[in-house]
């Protein structure tokens, strides 16, 4: 019995106060809600209630999400309006808030059914909108409220156009396709029709990819929360739970990428965030649900866990309402906590990234570029090789520029272990080039435009065709070794003489440091010239040197690549440089 069956057949009995254990409210909207079950019910709701408050006072501008705003808050507004704890519940005002919402919605979709939220005409942008808006017509559609029988009905049309586009809509990145089936597969909930699962089985049927270590393709903290949300909403909606298996070895890889404040280690990511920071919170909802779905007390461990952790009461508290209403296994209790280790020391060899975890002490290394670098969104750029935590006391990342053709910051070809030691390595050449074979010259000089040999740049020179000669060379070995949180790191830098080396450590810029030498008047850059250095944050400290200072070079670190466009790498935070020439070799300790 579908659900639309399931509701005729309870009310054509007159059974309108019967409960649906599926569905978990019973039809005249009274929601078989045990709020002791989840520990934070009443803030939850209470957070909810502000928000949906601030939309009847401010309209638009109380809007949180962009271009997507219109679904979420029809969500939002959704939730407090069926939810008996809410200061709103059943309240007409909030009637309005609903039209307007729907109308927008309606107002900016386009003839074939997208909205315009991010790319242009895309189903996938447009499938984002549809998770929350879904969402809260379920919840609409639950209730025996004949205030709502106009709105559904306006939202409808929408819907469906929108499912439309997505039947037939492609898509851009590896995400986008999980994004489109999980639209589809809350349309098909709503509205069923078998075309939808069609669609979704057409895309299921090119095959979920994970590596051996659990990264979808993209490799991104950013976008396993999409994946993730996806795989778990499809086996959820359509009943396949081996849907889940995806999602929880994503999941149980995360862990040991989650810094002990909740930060997610993001340098062999193929994305933007690979240069930025995610927080595990946002995938809070997916360790809930498999921990409750599966009895799974590892992943119950973590989630209360990141109940502790700074956003919970932004993203979950202010925001997660309506998926705790529309989906009765989050509002189970948790099963009881399983150990999740705190001290480990492990190599993710499909991204060669190591992550050593000592109580609060954490640290990362990483030589996983993708090959040729090619600077492009979906591949692995990054030049963040070293991080190192204690505490809040944060190393953001470090990294080294050697002054060698303009051919930027050092990435390693991979890593190795050798012994107790990790090692990263790169061999850089550097060619002059000789005339073309005479065979091959014209008089007008008009030769092919071509990438030079070791794609630092173009020109009309047709350089694979030319002879090299006076070629340079640069190695670069870094090497480290962990004891219970202390580190060593090594360098050696050899090939060419009177290159100069720079390290460049960037550092939390909440916190102090002592012991360095100011490098400008803007207080953003020093130079640890000799000695330790010691880097204080909330009562955390790490320790860190011996320095050198044999040159001032601090700027164009980035490469031709990026300057010639005016581009940069450089982030915010407290910049700290140790400088050498080549051959050069010196060691770093870190406590």
């Amino acid at each position: 019995m579908n659900r639309h069956q399931f509701l005729k057949h309870t009310l054509g009995l007159g059974a309108g106060m019967l409960i649906s254990p599926l569905f978990g409210y019973s039809l005249d909207g009274i929601w078989s809600i045990r709020s002791r079950d989840v520990p934070f019910w009443d803030a939850m709701v209470a957070a909810n209630d502000r928000h949906v408050a601030a939309l009847m006072a401010e309209g638009d501008r109380a809007n949180r999400h962009g271009g997507r705003s219109y679904g979420y808050n029809f969500a939002i507004v959704a939730a407090s309006f069926a939810c008996p704890d809410s200061q709103f519940f059943r309240d007409g005002r909030l009637l309005p808030l609903f039209e307007h919402s729907v109308a927008q919605l309606k107002r900016n979709q386009r003839p074939d059914g997208t909205i315009n939220a991010g790319n242009l005409e895309s189903p996938p942008d447009t499938a984002f909108i549809m998770e929350p808006l879904c969402a809260g017509i379920y919840i609409l559609m639950g209730l025996a409220d004949g205030r709502l029988a106009a709105i559904l009905a306006e939202a409808k049309p929408f819907v469906l156009k929108a499912g439309d586009a997505m039947l037939t809509g492609g898509v851009h990145t590896p995400n986008h396709r999980w994004v489109v089936c999980h639209a589809l597969a809350r349309i098909n909930q709503l509205y069923p029709d078998p075309a939808y699962v069609r669609r979704i089985d057409e895309w299921l049927a090119e095959g979920i990819f994970l590596d051996e270590d659990g990264h979808y393709p993209e490799r991104s903290m950013n976008y396993s929360d999409v994946e993730n949300n996806a795989f778990i909403t499809l086996g959820r909606l359509l009943e396949r739970p081996s849907l889940f298996a995806a999602p929880r070895k994503s999941l149980e890889m995360t862990y040991y990428y989650m810094e002990p404040n909740g930060d997610l280690v993001t340098f062999d990511s193929r994305r933007q965030d690979q240069y930025g920071s995610r927080s595990v919170v946002v995938q809070y909802l997916h360790y809930r649900f498999l921990a409750v779905v599966g009895g799974d007390g590892k992943f119950a461990a973590i989630a209360r866990q990141i109940e502790g952790f700074q956003g919970f009461d932004r993203i979950i508290l202010g925001e997660a309402l309506f998926y705790f209403m529309e989906n009765p296994q989050l509002r189970k209790p948790l099963p009881p906590d399983e150990p999740v280790s705190t001290d480990f020391e492990r190599i993710f060899a499909s991204s060669s990234l190591v992550r050593i975890r000592r109580g609060d002490t954490t640290v990362t290394l990483f030589g996983g570029v993708d090959w040729p670098l090619i600077i492009a969104s979906g591949r692995s750029v990054s030049p963040n090789f070293f991080s190192y935590r204690k505490g809040k006391a944060i190393l953001r990342y470090m990294r080294l520029s050697p002054a060698f053709f303009s051919m930027g910051y050092f990435r390693s070809e991979g890593l190795w272990v050798e012994g107790n030691t990790y090692v990263l390595y790169q061999k850089l050449e550097a060619p002059y080039y000789q005339p073309l074979p005479d065979s091959l010259k014209n008089t007008a000089g008009d030769y092919e435009l071509t990438p030079s040999v070791d794609g630092r740049f173009w020109s009309k020179m047709a350089f694979p065709a030319r002879p090299v000669s006076n070629v340079k060379t640069l190695e670069t070995t870094i090497s480290l070794r962990e004891d219970q949180g202390e580190v060593r790191l090594e360098f050696e830098v050899s090939g060419l003489e009177g290159v100069a080396v720079t390290i460049e450590m960037n550092f939390d810029e909440r916190g102090t440091i002592t012991g360095l030498e100011p490098a400008d008047r803007e207080g953003e850059n020093y130079f640890l010239a000799e000695g330790e250095a010691v880097y204080e944050l909330g009562g955390d400290r790490i320790t860190f040197g011996p320095g050198l200072k044999e040159h001032e070079r601090i700027r164009s670190l980035d490469g031709e690549q990026y300057s010639v466009h005016f581009g940069s790498l450089r982030t915010e935070g407290t910049h700290v440089y140790i400088t050498g020439v080549c051959p050069f070799h010196h060691v770093l300790m870190f406590s």
